[in-house]
Parts: C-alpha cells; sequence; structure tokens
C-alpha cells in the first residue's frame, strides 16, 4: 500500500527551472499527467492517488504555473511547452509514456504524439477544446496585422497588471468556486493551497504568471496542426464535459486521429476531472489498461 503525498523534484528545460511531483512506485509503466491553463499539478492528486497502484505517476506544473519558474520573457507558446515536455520524458529516461492531459495540456501533449508517434503508448485528452467563445469571437474576421496589435498591447498590460491578493485562503477558496461551482468544498481547499503562496505582507497570491492570460501568438497554421494530429498513432480517448463551452475542435480530433474514441461525461464542465471524478476515472482507468481492446493489424 502507498501512504502520503508525493514527493517534489526539478528538471532545466530551455535554462529554466521546472517543477514535477512523483507518487512513487517507478518500477510500474510511466504515466504523465499534465494540468491546463493557470492550474497546477497538484490539481491531479485525486486522479493521481486512485491510479499509483498501476502506474508511476509523474505530474509536472508547466512553465510559469505552480512551482516551476515563470518565463524571464513571460512568453508562454506551443513550442516552448512541447520541448518541456520532451525533456521531461527524456529526463525520465522512459518510453513509451502514457499520458493523461486537460485543456491546454492536452493540446500540449497532442502535438508532442503527433512529433513523436513511437513515444506515447496512449493518451487521454480532456477537454481539448478552442479558446471560450467571448475570446474567438474577438479574434474572428481579424486580419494578422490587427491580431498582432492586440497581443502586443494585451502583453504591454499583463507586464504592468500586479498579481491579486487575498486577505485570507478563505477569500482565495471564493474565487476558486466562483471558477467552478462544481467544486466541492474540501477539493476547492486544496486546489487553493497548492496554488497559492503567501506574500511579505501576510496576503495570498496565485503563483501562475499574469502573462498566461494573453495566449502565445502567433501559431503554426490549423492546417498544420491537423498534420500532426494525422500523425498520432497511439490509442486516444477524447473526453468532454456535457455543460462544457461550444468548440468544433474535439469533432475534428475524432475525425482526423487514426484511433480514437470520443466520449461525454454529462453534468461536467470544463473540468470533468473534478466535476464527476467517479464516472471519470471509470473511464479513464480501463482505458489506460487497454481492456476489451482489439488486436491491431
Amino acid at each position: 500500500m502507498f501512504h502520503g503525498g508525493p514527493t517534489s523534484h526539478g528538471f532545466p528545460s530551455q535554462r529554466t527551472r521546472l517543477n514535477y511531483v512523483d507518487w512513487g512506485n517507478p518500477a510500474a509503466p510511466l504515466l504523465l499527467l499534465l494540468h491546463g491553463s493557470r492550474d497546477h499539478c497538484r490539481s491531479w492528486d485525486r486522479t493521481a492517488a486512485a491510479l499509483r497502484q498501476d502506474w508511476h505517476v509523474v505530474a509536472p506544473d508547466l512553465r510559469g504555473h505552480g512551482d516551476s519558474a515563470w518565463s524571464p520573457e513571460g512568453r508562454y507558446d506551443f513550442a516552448s511547452y512541447v520541448y518541456d515536455l520532451a525533456q521531461l520524458v527524456f529526463h525520465l529516461g522512459e518510453m513509451p509514456v502514457t499520458i493523461v492531459a486537460h485543456s491546454l495540456g492536452a493540446h500540449i501533449a497532442l502535438r508532442y504524439a503527433g512529433l513523436y508517434p513511437d513515444a506515447v503508448r496512449r493518451l487521454v485528452a480532456v477537454e481539448a477544446v478552442g479558446l471560450p467563445p467571448e475570446i474567438e469571437a474577438k479574434q474572428r474576421g481579424s486580419g494578422f496585422h490587427e491580431q498582432m496589435r492586440r497581443w502586443i498591447a494585451d502583453k504591454r498590460a499583463a507586464s504592468s497588471r500586479q498579481p491579486r491578493r487575498y486577505a485570507t485562503i478563505e477569500d482565495a477558496m471564493a474565487r476558486m468556486i466562483a471558477e467552478n461551482p462544481d467544486l466541492g468544498e474540501a477539493q476547492a481547499r486544496d486546489l487553493t493551497i497548492h496554488g497559492i503562496l503567501r506574500n511579505e505582507d501576510g496576503s495570498w497570491s496565485w503563483k501562475f504568471d499574469n502573462h498566461l492570460r494573453v495566449g502565445p501568438f502567433p501559431d503554426v497554421a490549423p492546417d498544420e496542426i491537423v498534420a500532426l494530429w494525422r500523425r498520432i498513432r497511439c490509442p486516444t480517448l477524447l473526453v468532454r464535459g456535457g455543460r462544457s463551452w461550444p468548440s468544433d475542435v474535439p469533432d475534428a480530433l475524432a475525425g482526423t486521429l487514426s484511433d480514437a474514441r470520443a466520449v461525454e461525461i454529462g453534468g461536467a464542465g470544463h473540468w470533468p476531472q473534478h466535476d464527476q471524478f467517479d464516472r471519470f476515472i471509470a473511464l479513464v482507468e480501463p482505458f489506460l489498461r487497454g481492456d476489451g481492446e482489439r488486436p491491431r493489424p
């Protein structure tokens, strides 16, 4: 039996020190858990605890998140994120890996699996969606020069924005619940405690870099992303929350990947692993084991 929580470790990537937590059981196959934007690796604690008996579970903090260092340039693009993932796999020294990834983390994992098809054994992409509709509407119909000018203005604004300060952990937790009202109090407290740090004046702030509020730009063309998806060979489970925002991306993925199964979890929003945890694990655990899988030609 396993007891206690994970141990923290660091690894270098592009001269940046990044953090990951290791839940032990190193003789078991490696399972990576990748979180989403403005989240942190301890967001996966319940999932890790449920899977650690059969897997060597490792969960990194993406650059600019959790206990990983912020980018000195305040730049968070997919090329850097994918390099970080490749560097973590290289650091851990085991391939192929199995990955469960959420939101931004899912898109990082999908690109990695397209770049290195033989390096990923199985992939669970949770809420691999596009931008929220209000942000997409803001970008739709504008030319490259308008998008670039807006991005520059947004980055400049982010550089002058001070991290929000909360007088108490309870105040920060209230903000966490406002973002996802389906969270229970105990779960919201755990997510908050691992996602904040205390300032010198006694107040509390989120650990993530404010520059993460501005999306990466420019990115590669959509047809190049689809070309990467077509290179993915591992079985892939696409998990969607029934109450998440509308997006064409999950259908595009399901129609592009060579070996994909799409499932929707009713009663869940953008965080199915939190909103409907038991149902999420009941789907993911047998998929990771390969239960019922037909022999591949």
